[in-house]
């Protein structure tokens, strides 16, 4: 209870939002950057070079949601195909992390749809997929639309994310398996109600795992997207005892978490897909870090003092690295 009302505080609290904003990114051993690669493109680059050269598959997030105008929408879908390209020189194609709410999905359905297929057309040029994020209950069904909308129309370039806290999650995932969908399955990282969202952590679990059993046996590729270990142990042993092929499935794990995990995954022989996040927009995101795991909130707080601390020490223009 002590770290939820902290977690609460952290999230709510305008000063300590501007402290998390100021101290969080200035440096490339920030607390932040923990959770989140880098600011901008340029900085991410060498940080995906190294994550493939230690075995890792990738999907790349530029940070941003909620646009609320037309202008925003489109510099969003500018930034995906400038990010493309430019990776593409570095033969670099990893696959992309798309947010309807970024691309204007509350300005406009229809620009967003535009906008989505400008991405799509574009991964398609450098054979890369895209993933439609799931973000808030809100967003489930225009999201699922938008993804039927443009199956229809010949992309097969892109996957869907299934919530497994969201109690519509089975009928959503037997309407994917029929449609051959790539999905990805995650457990959810919003605070929803419990009329919609299952509220206690072992039915998220419980869910989790009867979905994930259906991918392994029926899915198209499927990605499954958690640090829980135990759950991960159950697919390994489902899929060996059925004799599921590694590269029929893949696990995926958030930057900065659990990489021990992720590393012994990938010495095993699985693929591993890390979800890479950056940009200027971090803050929302690194919040709902906190919130799935509230140990972070001790690491941030205390590094928070920490790099406060170490500027003050600082002389004028220096910036010092906290320790």
């Amino acid at each position: 209870m002590l770290i939820r009302s902290l977690l609460l505080w952290i999230a709510q609290n305008k000063t300590v939002r501007r402290m998390i904003e100021f101290y969080g990114m200035h440096t490339k051993d920030s607390f932040a950057r923990r959770f989140v690669a880098a600011k901008t493109l340029q900085e991410t680059i060498p940080i995906l070079l190294d994550l493939y050269q230690q075995g890792f598959k990738i999907t790349l997030d530029i940070l941003g949601e909620r646009v609320t105008n037309r202008e925003e929408a489109v510099c969003a879908a500018d930034h995906y195909v400038y990010a493309l390209d430019a990776l593409a020189k570095k033969k670099l194609t990893p696959q992309l992390s798309i947010k309807l709410s970024q691309l204007g999905i509350d300005v406009d359905p229809a620009l967003c749809e535009k906008n989505v297929e400008r991405v799509l057309k574009r991964a398609r040029r450098y054979q890369t997929f895209a993933r439609l994020d799931m973000e808030s209950s809100q967003y489930t069904a225009r999201t699922l639309d938008t993804y039927y909308s443009l199956r229809r129309k010949g992309y097969n370039n892109f996957e869907v994310t299934t919530q497994a806290y969201l109690h519509r999650s089975k009928d959503d995932l037997t309407r994917h398996l029929k449609n051959k969908s790539r999905v990805r399955l995650c457990k959810g990282a919003y605070l929803e109600p419990a009329s919609i969202a299952f509220s206690k952590k072992s039915d998220v679990n419980k869910n989790f795992f009867h979905l994930m059993l259906r991918l392994l046996r029926q899915g198209n590729h499927p990605a499954i997207a958690t640090h829980d270990e135990n759950l991960i142990n159950a697919a390994k042993a489902y899929a060996r005892a059925h004799n599921i092929s590694h590269k029929n499935f893949e696990f995926e794990m958030l930057y900065g978490i659990r990489r021990d995990l992720a590393d012994r995954l990938v010495k095993e022989g699985y693929t591993v897909r890390l979800y890479v996040p950056f940009g200027k927009e971090w803050y929302s995101y690194f919040v709902r870090r906190l919130l799935e795991r509230p140990a972070n909130a001790w690491f941030v707080v205390k590094n928070l003092f920490v790099e406060k601390f170490s500027m003050k020490r600082s002389e004028p223009g220096e910036v010092q690295t906290a320790r």
